[in-house]
């Protein structure tokens, strides 16, 4: 479980406030969403909530262990052994194939069967292809599985969609959804879509650093049923 109790977080020396007393709970095995425009604070919620950006205030536990009290060890520790993330930018290492960007996750949590992860996105053909030889759709699959490979009990997604067409947007959101389901980890995805937001069990609206909304989903949609 997620909790975060009045987190705060400014930039510029606190010249510039971005998250305004942030309080959530997102339970284990969720798809939560943090939905909102640009410049919401969404992006810089997720960053804290993961552990890879401090909160100046307030306080983050996960999983029963509390992120605001860390080191920057032990929170780089956190990170390694418990959290995948994935960006709207794919962040694969050009000169690597599939296989080799997938292992590069696998490593991090000493995983030798990453190969199913590259099944399970898929993309068992093209192992050995580098990314230049991919779709867009099919670089963020590979970010995906490389994800996927630590065997993470959280993974965070910011936009992850957003450099995609519809087409292979809402195809890589069903991969996700398909893994989401049978592994039940945790995810918590930031997005500016609506229609995304139909996908997940919580939602979370945000409005110029503050919480504005927080519902359930009585019936989830696949990702072929959301309006784009």
């Amino acid at each position: 479980m997620i909790v975060a109790e009045n987190v705060c977080k400014s930039y510029q020396n606190g010249r510039t406030p971005v998250l305004k007393g942030i309080s959530l709970e997102i339970g284990d095995g969720e798809l939560a969403v943090l939905l909102g425009a640009s410049g919401s604070g969404k992006s810089t919620l997720l960053s804290v909530l993961s552990g890879l950006e401090r909160a100046d205030g307030g306080r983050v536990n996960v999983n029963g262990e509390e992120l605001t009290e860390m080191t920057e060890k032990q929170l780089t520790d956190f990170r390694k052994r418990t959290v995948g993330f994935v960006f709207q930018q794919y962040f694969l290492l050009p000169h690597l194939t599939v296989e080799g960007n997938v292992k590069l996750g696998a490593h991090l949590a000493g995983n030798r069967d990453y190969g199913r992860e590259i099944a399970a996105v898929g993309l068992e053909e093209k192992r050995n292809r580098k990314p230049a030889e991919l779709s867009g759709g099919e670089q963020q699959r590979v970010s995906i599985a490389r994800a996927l490979a630590k065997n993470p009990k959280l993974l965070f997604l910011d936009e992850p969609t957003g450099a995609l067409d519809e087409e292979t947007g809402r195809s890589v959101l069903d991969y996700l959804l398909k893994l989401q389901k049978e592994r039940r980890f945790t995810a918590v995805m930031v997005t500016h879509n609506p229609g995304i937001a139909e996908l997940a069990d919580r939602v979370i609206r945000m409005n110029s650093g503050k919480i504005s909304e927080t519902y359930r989903n009585a019936v989830k949609k696949t990702a072929y049923e959301i309006a784009w």
